[in-house]
């Protein structure tokens, strides 16, 4: 059985900083591309990061800049660094592998 397990958000001022973290099991990871998602507010779910399997990254434009996603195969684990943190960044956090999702956690940037 997959799991996805997002873990890391919480309450952060503006310009703040947080680790995201996403647990797998259930699957091996390492072979698949892996990315964060994230939907706001009565808004879509939208592609934030994404790395593949031999760890090459893309961003969306609104993020480039400011986080970073990472991975560690060994582990089974994905990461997504997001730093200078604005309140349009406030979503739940999702992570995916293949169609598998995670239940989110949410991140809210407010002062």
């Amino acid at each position: 059985q997959v799991q996805l397990v997002e873990s890391g958000g919480g309450l952060v001022q503006p310009g703040g900083s947080l680790r995201l973290s996403c647990a797998a099991s259930g699957i091996f990871s390492r072979l698949y591309s892996m990315a964060w998602f994230r939907q706001g507010p009565g808004k879509q779910r939208d592609l934030v990061a994404s790395i593949t399997d031999d760890g090459s990254t893309a961003y969306a434009d609104s993020v480039k800049g400011r986080f970073t996603i990472s991975r560690d195969n060994a582990k089974n684990m994905m990461y997504l660094q997001m730093s200078s943190l604005k309140p349009e960044d406030t979503a739940v956090y999702y992570c995916r592998v293949l169609d598998f999702w995670g239940r989110g956690t949410q991140v809210t940037v407010s002062s």
